[in-house]
């Protein structure tokens, strides 16, 4: 028996559970074998074997569970794609240039609004630009020469291209009637029972929300802080939860910029505003949403890597704000701004995998209902009864300590701080656990 296995049990095998994406993609949690191919990437460039420093680029870059990369290399150069999204990167490499391309719309014709709009945008933008080409597409273009094309600049400038391409798409076409989708690359489809789930949990979580708020349990303008915590809680948990893409997938996006704007608005003004947009969400129809339900590929991450310290410094920030919540009674605002740290943290950042790993879990106690409609097996709490399956949750954190242990060996949870008394209470001490954990990656 290994060390992991005396610390925290034997492993039991697992019921399989559906194949079902949660959360943003990162491209943050790169294999041994990647990393490698990045070190070989530089010392190649460094060689000024460049054909073979870009082959190793792409080979870093791919991630054999998206599937998001495709490179071949023929006569002295390398042809790429890259997935991103919606959106296809399509390039060439060789030993004197790197050119890379999106095509982002169709227009009919010139228009003052977008073109300025694109103008606008290339003052943004460090290494690629938009252009229109002679089929009347807007494409957004990067090229460089090798010289001074090392790996750096190429992932650097290979992400500004691909999540730009497969951001604008959206924003363009919904402000400018002139331009017209070009096609979609490759969009998965998943199946209508799942978009049906999702689709009824969007509803029902909003509508719950509302109706807390419209009790007056919760004085909105004597506590807009409680209020803002329920809403912030509820877009991230959306977004995490429902992956959607398209216009919820923006209105979520919008309404964390409204309540993070600087902009001299109180706390229960950005309240009145971000109500409004989850009332958009009501009102759409239902297959509006079921046509931005779906799978795709991605190669670039857009949050942002964290180490443990900050992720231990946000939980511990946050967390002093729940007791008077609990003290008096309004559990469900307690619970809320447990939500609001683990959906904050998982809409903008990529913290440590163990973490990520756990705040996951997090979701997959405090939303059981929610995955058990989605046809997971596990119930590690009962909403009804209001009990916990507490070995189930160990056996779980063990799972995932054990799984993480070689990259971070001194990863040990400490089980006493979890504290079952209720769900709200539960949520703040697995957030303290994960806040006192060792996650010093091993070299």
């Amino acid at each position: 028996m290994g060390l992991f296995d005396r610390l925290f049990g034997i492993t039991t095998k697992k019921e399989p559970q559906p194949d079902i994406r949660f959360g943003r993609y990162s491209d943050s949690y790169k294999s041994d074998d990647q990393y490698d191919y990045w070190d070989t990437a530089l010392d190649a460039f460094e060689e000024e074997d460049y054909l073979k420093s870009y082959q190793c680029f792409f080979a870093y870059l791919k991630d054999e569970h998206e599937g998001n990369v495709e490179y071949e290399v023929s006569e002295g150069q390398i042809q790429f794609k890259i997935y991103q999204g919606s959106k296809v990167v399509i390039g060439i490499a060789d030993a004197v240039k790197v050119k890379a391309e999106s095509k982002v719309a169709h227009y009919d014709h010139t228009n003052v609004g977008f073109m300025r709009r694109l103008m606008e945008r290339n003052f943004g933008l460090k290494y690629s630009r938009f252009a229109l080409d002679n089929e009347n597409n807007i494409s957004i273009i990067f090229d460089t020469y090798t010289l001074d094309g090392s790996p750096f600049k190429l992932y650097y400038a290979l992400k500004e291209l691909a999540t730009n391409a497969d951001k604008q798409d959206d924003l363009l076409i919904d402000e400018f009637d002139m331009l017209h989708e070009l096609g979609s690359e490759p969009l998965e489809e998943i199946p209508t029972a799942e978009k049906e789930v999702k689709y009824q949990f969007i509803q029902k979580e909003i509508k719950a929300c509302f109706d807390y708020i419209d009790s007056n349990r919760l004085d909105a303008q004597q506590y807009p802080g409680g209020i803002a915590y329920l809403f912030l809680h509820l877009s991230y948990k959306l977004d995490y939860l429902t992956r959607p893409e398209g216009f919820m997938m923006e209105a979520l996006e919008r309404i964390h910029r409204m309540y993070f704007a600087k902009d001299n608005k109180s706390t229960f003004q950005r309240n009145i505003e971000i109500r409004k947009e989850f009332q958009k969400l009501l009102e759409r129809d239902k297959a509006d949403f079921f046509k931005e339900m779906y799978d795709v590929k991605s190669t670039f991450g857009i949050t942002t890597p964290i180490n443990q310290d900050r992720l231990a410094g946000f939980i511990e920030g946050e967390l002093k704000n729940i007791d008077w919540y609990l003290e008096n009674g309004h559990d469900k605002v307690a619970l809320g701004i447990t939500g609001y740290i683990a959906g904050y943290c998982m809409f903008n950042w990529a913290p440590p995998r163990p973490a990520r790993e756990l705040l996951h879990l997090f979701y997959e106690i405090t939303e059981t209902a929610y995955f058990k409609d989605l046809d997971f097996t596990f119930e590690f709490y009962n909403p009804i009864e209001k009990t916990f399956d507490k070995s189930a949750i160990k056996r779980e954190i063990n799972d995932i300590v054990r799984s993480n242990a070689r990259q971070y060996p001194d990863c040990v949870p400490n089980f006493s701080l979890l504290d079952y008394s209720s769900l709200a209470v539960f949520a703040k001490s697995f957030l303290l656990m994960i806040k006192e954990l060792d996650l010093v990656k091993a070299i």
